[in-house]
């Protein structure tokens, strides 16, 4: 039998890493990857919460053309900031 919380983060991992829109893969794939593991329940609501968003929503959030709702900014600023510290060790 599966644990339960082991099917949610696979989930979860695969909704980061298959949302429709390739920019939005390379952000939330990498992040899923090196986070989900050690989220604590209410951060993985949170994360959920998120991933219900539109990508047509959460790439202007991602990218600061476009301010988060209240509740989601933290983690939208640290997706962000994963996202371009990641960036820039590629470059």
């Amino acid at each position: 039998m599966t644990d339960p919380h082991e099917a949610r983060l696979k989930r979860l991992a695969m909704r980061s890493w298959r949302r429709g829109t390739k920019e939005m893969d390379l952000i939330l794939g990498p992040y899923a990857d090196a986070h989900l593991a050690s989220m604590q329940a209410d951060a993985l609501e949170l994360y959920e919460r998120l991933l219900a968003e539109n990508d047509q929503d959460i790439y202007p959030w991602m990218t600061g053309v476009a301010d988060a709702p209240p509740v989601l900014r933290p983690l939208v600023a640290d997706i962000s900031a994963f996202a371009r510290a990641r960036h820039a060790k590629a470059h």
